[in-house]
């Protein structure tokens, strides 16, 4: 089994005692520390290996297990499962990569995130194989760490972070790679790169986490309808209503406003009767 560098991936997680979903993909070395984190959660994982659901050092962490091949076979979970999927280098043999990361994306809540990361193409030993003529890659994709975040975003991520993976290499050879134009020191150094990507930008994933996505729907029904200036009276009463109801405070209605509505000031203006 891979052996853990420091946290890894759950350097992006806060340990919680909540309910939630999270799925680990082949990175399974992880399931005894998201246990550890999560006491809470309900774990899977997929798995090419089928021999890993019946191996006695997960008997005690409460796995669902999946055996297949997640680059040939679609996952058979329901859309927006789970609040975390997490899997190490997810689309380094991916035969096209961004197919497996926008359809991993369906099985994320709108609260949640994808957790992987990368071996980084501008790793100093990386480059220096490339000065001599070596490329040991032929068996997966390598990518930069902005290369990597357009093709995040081109598959329905909002939000994408990075935390790096380093191990530094001779100041000599960096000042070497300095001259020739690479003027990041801190690409350089970092052999693999850490990634969150999230399926909503933090603050509107901060105010998803509160509701139901049925009173949410609603919530901005009512916000749009006002903002438009529709049956004003009605919907200004009915939005008071739904505040009440569900205990929807001031600062929390004005957060909402300023993700969702486009004419703020005439929405405000239409909703100083209520």
């Amino acid at each position: 089994m891979k052996k853990l560098t420091k946290f890894g991936l759950m350097q992006f997680m806060q340990p919680s005692e909540e309910y939630i979903s999270i799925l680990v993909v082949e990175s399974i070395e992880y399931l005894p520390q998201l246990r550890r984190a999560f006491p809470n959660a309900q774990l899977y994982a997929v798995t090419v290996n089928s021999e890993a659901p019946g191996e006695a050092e997960w008997k005690e962490i409460d796995v669902s297990w999946t055996v297949l091949d997640y680059t040939e076979t679609p996952l058979p979970f329901p859309a927006e499962k789970f609040d975390y999927i997490l899997s190490e280098h997810l689309l380094e043999c991916a035969g096209n990569p961004q197919d497996i990361a926008a359809g991993f994306s369906r099985f994320i809540k709108q609260t949640g995130a994808l957790l992987t990361s990368f071996e980084n193409i501008r790793w100093w030993k990386i480059l220096d194989n490339l000065r001599d003529g070596h490329f040991y890659a032929l068996a997966h994709r390598l990518f930069a760490r902005e290369d990597f975040g357009t093709l995040l975003y081109a598959s329905f991520y909002k939000e994408v972070s990075f935390l790096p993976e380093k191990n530094p290499g001779p100041d000599g050879l960096l000042d070497e790679f300095e001259q020739a134009g690479f003027s990041d020191r801190e690409d350089m150094n970092t052999e693999n790169w850490l990634v969150m990507a999230r399926r909503s930008m933090s603050e509107i994933a901060a105010l998803k986490a509160h509701y139901t996505p049925v009173i949410r729907r609603k919530l901005v029904t009512l916000l749009r309808r006002i903002e438009y200036g529709i049956d004003l009276e009605e919907n200004r009463a009915e939005l008071k209503k739904l505040c009440g109801n569900e205990h929807i405070d001031e600062a929390y209605l004005k957060s909402f406003v300023e993700q969702t509505i486009v004419w703020k000031e005439i929405f405000w203006e239409n909703l100083r009767d209520l």
